[in-house]
């Protein structure tokens, strides 16, 4: 009888979910949030301005946002300064978001369809959910379906900016796969508001703006640079792009995907990332906390608090903040790493995306806009809807808080981890771990023995 080789069954290790980040990911991740945080901040600041500012000096306040500028031809463009934040400032915060995505495809989380679907499957159920619970809610006789849309967005900057207030140390891991979730978020949407809340289309209109992008692509390509050429451009593709009756922010996000995001020859930043950086401090520090303060100003008071709560249309919003996005991001997610086999991060638990999943329940900006843009012939309904945005936004982030409160001291521990760097070289420990030079290195430093790397929990992905 001959022996027979031995068999060895096939093992596959599990792709982890919430892993670490490269160390190029991590910066740029680190450097991106730091930006979005001020912004937030900002952002929180000229909302509560707004607030006291309409319900104190209403008469001042919508006399200050119906104040038309601007020329009335040949493309139309005497807009209220609510309507310039609105169709302006905000096409500078699509724009940033279309450089971010384009980023994520080329060289970020998207890059991978095996690292991308995670995050993709949770934003998509992160939309999908809130807008089946407002048609639920608003299905019977008094509601208002076309306002679906309304609580399906997620806003980074107000997340971060209540992270910041309230002191809690998220690990990157979680910020990146916040952040990320955010980017897919504002693409589908931009598509929600180019398909569903476009009107009256001027094909020549846009036909030259699509002219536009074609030319502001092929000199980009032809690796023409000077602002004073493209800025100018860019205003023009945005005018045209308002004139046609697309949403003019769609102009920002197609410009901002065009960029080349990936770095060639000896370039030590793309294109795309050097003009993100000049623009990403313009649109969190200027355009959005201009926006807010133009768009946020509702009257706040006992009944019309109560109507947020007895009446569909805000009901079904506060509804889709609260419950849909929390259980469409988490749930999804879930099933995405049950079904793809991925193993959550030993140093995280489920509770933690639980908490980033209410987190992502902020929908300010976008939300804000979409209230306007799904009822532009009722600005009671569309106020009603702004402070029902208001409200559920408030209730997601004090249960994230406390959530968060919950686990702050593990978080603090592991942001510690991630940011300790012993031999002072501008390195985080963590990524240099394997290496014998680094190990003696530090050994000497500390005067302790150079000690064998470990396989533990947290290792780079």
């Amino acid at each position: 009888m001959t022996d027979q080789p031995p068999v060895h069954e096939p093992t596959t290790r599990r792709r982890q979910l919430l892993g670490r980040l490269s160390l190029p990911e991590r910066t740029y991740i680190t450097n991106a949030l730091r930006t979005e945080t001020v912004g937030g901040m900002l952002l929180l600041g000229a909302a509560v301005v707004a607030l006291i500012w309409a319900n104190v000096w209403p008469g001042a306040y919508q006399s200050v946002i119906d104040y038309r500028i601007g020329p009335s031809g040949p493309l139309h463009l005497d807009l209220t300064l609510a309507g310039w934040a609105k169709d302006g400032l905000l096409t500078i915060f699509f724009f940033v978001a279309g450089i971010e995505l384009k980023r994520e495809f080329v060289a970020g989380e998207l890059r991978s369809p095996s690292a991308a679907a995670l995050p993709v499957i949770a934003a998509v159920c992160g939309v999908a959910l809130p807008a089946i619970l407002f048609a639920l809610v608003n299905s019977g006789t008094g509601g208002h379906p076309g306002g679906w849309a309304i609580p399906t967005a997620t806003d980074i900057a107000f997340a971060l900016g209540v992270l910041a207030v309230v002191g809690s140390h998220l690990p990157s891991a979680l910020r990146a796969f916040l952040l990320t979730l955010a980017v897919v978020d504002d693409l589908i949407a931009i598509l929600i508001i180019a398909v569903f809340y476009s009107s009256g289309i001027k094909f020549w209109a846009l036909g030259l703006a699509f002219a536009g992008l074609v030319l502001f692509w092929f000199l980009h390509r032809r690796g023409v640079h000077g602002w004073y050429l493209f800025v100018p451009l860019g205003v023009v593709v945005w005018a045209l792009m308002h004139e046609s009756g697309i949403h003019a922010t769609v102009a920002g996000v197609a410009m901002g995907l065009m960029l080349r995001c990936h770095r060639e020859g000896d370039e030590k930043h793309s294109p795309g990332e050097h003009i993100e950086h000049l623009v990403r401090p313009i649109s969190a520090g200027l355009a959005v906390p201009l926006f807010a303060l133009f768009a946020a100003g509702v009257t706040i008071s006992g009944p019309a608090l109560r109507e947020v709560f007895t009446q569909a249309a805000p009901l079904g919003i506060v509804i889709g903040l609260l419950v849909g996005k929390t259980v469409g991001i988490f749930g999804g997610t879930w099933l995405a790493a049950r079904f793809t086999r991925a193993e959550l991060n030993p140093q995280l638990k489920w509770a933690d995306l639980f908490a980033v999943a209410v987190l992502a329940g902020i929908g300010f900006t976008v939300s804000l806009l979409i209230s306007e843009l799904a009822f532009p012939d009722d600005l009671a309904l569309a106020d009603r809807s702004k402070t029902a945005v208001l409200v559920g936004s408030l209730l997601c982030a004090v249960v994230a808080t406390v959530l968060l409160k919950l686990r702050n001291r593990h978080y603090r521990a592991l942001c510690e981890e991630e940011d300790r760097d012993v031999d002072g070289d501008g390195v985080p420990d963590v990524y240099q771990a394997d290496d014998p030079a680094w190990r003696a290195r530090t050994a000497h430093l500390t005067g302790a023995p150079a000690e064998e790397p470990s396989d533990g929990p947290g290792t780079a992905r």
